[in-house]
């Protein structure tokens, strides 16, 4: 039998579940903030937990890496949805999807360096990525447009690489954030 992180053993109680969902989001929180390399000691701190729980359920810097990417990739894909059912509107749901994933690209651009040996893997987790994700930008985009709010000529795609490269660089003077909403606000329709 196969757990969700895809390992074998028996199925984890949902009280480790909720342990491990804990760590990831506290990983992912400093990993967005401080980078993946940042200390094991502050993620276990955001997590109020000892060190010795990440290890017990990340035994290395890859896998935690790993398992947070999927988290991600997970969160944003359940984000899509409910964030149409919950928004003003599709438009609305739209910027707030992409600017999650402007957070979660940066965990993205870290995997790659902690990756560099194992091509396969990385390339694994990105057709991954590229699965989820895709059909929810899809429907986010196709909501806004028939909603009349934004073009109807933007495929998720191209959408999701643009946001990718406008997030690439760690030059302090350079604001990807204010790029990324430029680029979003471009999709508008033009006023009549």
């Amino acid at each position: 039998m196969k757990d969700g992180d895809g390992s074998t053993g028996r199925p984890k109680r949902a009280d480790a579940r909720r342990n491990e969902k804990a760590l990831l989001d506290a990983a992912a929180a400093v990993f967005v903030a401080s980078g993946v390399d940042a200390p094991v000691r502050d993620i276990a701190a955001e997590a109020g937990v000892g060190m010795g729980t990440i290890y017990r359920h990340f035994p290395t810097r890859s896998d935690l890496i790993i398992a947070v990417y999927r988290h991600q990739v997970e969160t944003l894909a359940d984000a899509g949805p409910a964030l149409l059912a919950s928004s003003a509107t599709p438009y609305a749901a739209l910027t707030e999807w992409i600017d999650r994933f402007v957070d979660f690209l940066v965990t993205k651009h870290g995997l790659a360096a902690v990756l560099q040996s194992d091509a396969a893997g990385f390339d694994t987790l990105h057709a991954y990525f590229i699965d989820r994700l895709e059909p929810v930008g899809t429907r986010l985009l196709d909501a806004a447009a028939e909603s009349g709010e934004i073009r109807s000529d933007v495929r998720a795609y191209e959408l999701m690489r643009g946001v990718g490269n406008l997030c690439i660089g760690n030059d302090p003077r350079y604001d990807a954030r204010r790029l990324v909403e430029l680029l979003v606000a471009g999709l508008r329709r033009p006023a009549r």
